[in-house]
């Protein structure tokens, strides 16, 4: 093979090589850059963040509730200008090269917003990861049609995180604010204190509110049934609402964002003449605002 030849091979070679290069844009952390942090860790809330140099974050995410839950976005500096669909691939470790990419799912990332994905396919990344895989999302670039871009997720220094992740999870209180910022609560008959299940119940907005510095006010009206005279229902009532004061300041909330009303027995919301009834008349409810961020 002569030098003209070989030269023109080289040069073509050379040539395709960047083509290749320049039609894909990849976004991964070195295994020097990769880093792994819980910004988040008490039992309302849990978020595991890793940075992408150049990109952004990708973050996991689950709060309190009633059900085990978990959130992921990648979060991009600069959001897609159009609506995408994305291929989420698993790949091995370039110190792997035995390994074989695998698919994981095909979802889709909307114009402006960062891209979102829960449930089932959420704990399938994370999953990947635990096996020191890297979860790779590729997509069409918006602005440069020829061009794909390629987002992947380093596992190194994962493990030691995501252990401190999941114990997080595991211990996120079993409700959330949707679940306790309207409550009715009931008392015993000429009782000030609540009865046992109530009882139960403002324990558990009690643990939400030490663990939430954005409770802004609360709420607290009481009535009675219509057993007793006007005056003593009213004063029984007043004697509730002051009880329930002073077990939220109890709890570090300033006065300010106490309101304690006592109704006696006016507003019913049931028949008097009947013991269920009476039962039923026979609350508190308690409304829990917060800032909204």
């Amino acid at each position: 093979m002569n030098k003209w030849l070989v030269t023109t091979i080289c040069l073509t070679s050379a040539t395709v090589s960047m083509a290749v290069s320049a039609m894909e844009k990849r976004y991964v952390a070195t295994p020097m850059q990769s880093t792994w942090q819980m910004v988040a860790n008490t039992p309302l809330e849990c978020r595991l963040v890793h940075p992408i140099p150049n990109y952004g974050d990708a973050v996991f995410s689950s709060i309190a509730s009633k059900k085990i839950n978990l959130d992921f976005e990648l979060k991009m500096r600069r959001p897609m200008g159009e609506t995408r669909n994305v291929s989420l691939v698993s790949m091995p470790p370039h110190w792997r090269p035995g390994e074989s990419a695998e698919r994981i799912s095909n979802i889709k990332f909307f114009k402006q917003f960062d891209g979102y994905i829960g449930g089932q396919t959420a704990w399938g990344i994370l999953s990947e990861l635990e096996k020191g895989r890297y979860p790779t999302f590729s997509y069409q670039d918006w602005q440069s049609r020829d061009q794909r871009i390629e987002v992947a997720l380093s596992s190194v220094l994962f493990q030691q995180k995501y252990n401190a992740f999941s114990d997080c999870v595991a211990n996120l209180l079993p409700y959330s604010f949707e679940d306790i910022s309207f409550t009715i609560l009931h008392y015993d008959r000429s009782s000030v204190q609540l009865n046992k299940a109530s009882q139960k119940r403002l324990a558990q907005i009690a643990e939400y509110i030490r663990h939430n510095q954005d409770i802004d006010l609360v709420l607290v009206s009481t009535y009675t049934d219509s057993v007793e005279s006007k005056s003593v229902s009213q004063n029984l009532s007043e004697q509730r609402a002051e009880v329930l004061r002073d077990y939220f300041e109890s709890l570090g909330l300033p006065e300010d964002r106490i309101q304690v009303q006592g109704y006696g027995k006016r507003r019913p919301v049931a028949d008097n003449s009947s013991p269920i009834g009476k039962n039923k008349n026979r609350r508190v409810v308690i409304s829990l605002g917060r800032t909204q961020v």
